[in-house]
């Protein structure tokens, strides 16, 4: 099962907003991460299935600094392991005491043609990550190193990001508010009601420019839907 080409590029133009509403309709109401937002202003949208990578506390006798470049490091591996299109998602249990990441590893997503990063903790170097021009979410920047606070445990499992539950291959999206989690299976059905919502809400906006009443427009209802439609079929005929 994969996300069609023509709905990854809907969901990179349909809201997160949007999206969430879709989602709750649909009956999955914990699809955003609560606090997750851009680390930089006017970044790329993100779309693409999850990569997981899950921490536990750090513990004195495993891991540590030494740890570190070594081919069986999970934290590195992450990034080389990360398939390219592929949005690497990051469960370090809130943790803000140390970094999840800094700019060099983002820097190799980003060569590596994967297509954004989420943390629920945060990253260090950020006004280099800025600069990259890459999809990058955190809870909040945070200068300190990794070592002492978090240890990798695991590669595409399902994690727990700000109380968000994501599986391997879930569909995250991000914008300029924050990020949302499509389960893979409903991932084609609710980008096509996200599409559609998105085209009713751009009727909506106009009417509502010149002067019509909320009521009875949004939510939409059987008789806005109907003139919603002649609407299109007039500018879709121009």
């Amino acid at each position: 099962m994969a996300l069609s080409e023509k709905n990854r590029l809907r969901l990179a133009q349909v809201n997160v907003s949007t999206l969430s509403t879709c989602l709750y309709r649909a009956g999955v109401r914990r699809a955003v991460p609560t606090g997750i937002v851009p680390l930089g202003k006017g970044q790329p949208r993100m779309v693409g299935p999850a990569y997981t990578l899950r921490f536990i506390p750090m513990r004195d006798d495993v891991g540590g600094m030494s740890s570190y470049g070594g081919a069986s490091n999970i934290h590195q591996r992450a990034f080389e392991e990360c398939p390219p299109g592929s949005v690497l998602v990051m469960d370090t249990r809130g943790e803000v005491r140390a970094c999840s990441c800094g700019d060099l590893l983002i820097g190799r997503l980003k060569a590596r043609g994967c297509a954004g990063i989420v943390s629920d903790g945060g990253f260090r170097d950020s006004a280099q990550i800025e600069k990259l021009g890459f999809p990058a979410y955190q809870r909040c920047a945070v200068p300190a190193p990794s070592f002492g606070f978090l240890q990798a445990v695991e590669l595409d499992v399902p994690v727990g990001c700000a109380d968000v539950a994501i599986y391997p291959g879930d569909i995250i999206v991000g914008d300029s508010e924050g990020v949302l989690v499509i389960p893979l299976a409903m991932a084609d059905e609710i980008a096509e009601q996200a599409w559609e919502q998105t085209r009713y809400e751009v009727f909506a906006a106009a009417e509502v420019a010149r002067g019509r009443s909320i009521i009875g427009l949004y939510p939409a209802t059987e008789q806005s839907r109907a003139e919603f439609r002649a609407w299109q079929d007039a500018r879709d005929g121009a």
